[in-house]
């Protein structure tokens, strides 16, 4: 068995803020681009299985540059191209002055 990471423990030992969580992705799941996102992400494995290839253990990947497969560990939380992955991580914000 592998180690959790930090917010993994966490959740295992706050289960309020678990639910919370896990209402919170339900919502994000449920909306429309990221269905379209699941979708394409399905159909393009689906398709790479037809044709032969070897897609266990990977993820397809979003980047600007259409679906990459990848393996599943650096998929997770990739510092990619797609702009999903940069919006997540937040940014520098450009201070006014």
């Amino acid at each position: 068995m592998t180690a959790r990471s930090k917010s993994a423990k966490y959740y295992a030992a706050n289960p309020k803020a678990r639910k919370k969580k896990a209402q919170t992705d339900k919502k994000i799941n449920a909306r429309s681009e990221q269905i379209k996102k699941r979708v394409e992400a399905n159909r393009a494995r689906r398709k790479a299985k037809a044709a032969g290839k070897n897609v266990a253990g990977k993820d397809a990947s979003h980047t600007n540059n259409g679906i990459r497969f990848k393996k599943t560990s650096v998929n997770r939380g990739s510092k990619s191209d797609s702009n999903g992955d940069k919006n997540a991580r937040g940014g520098k914000k450009n201070k006014k002055r």
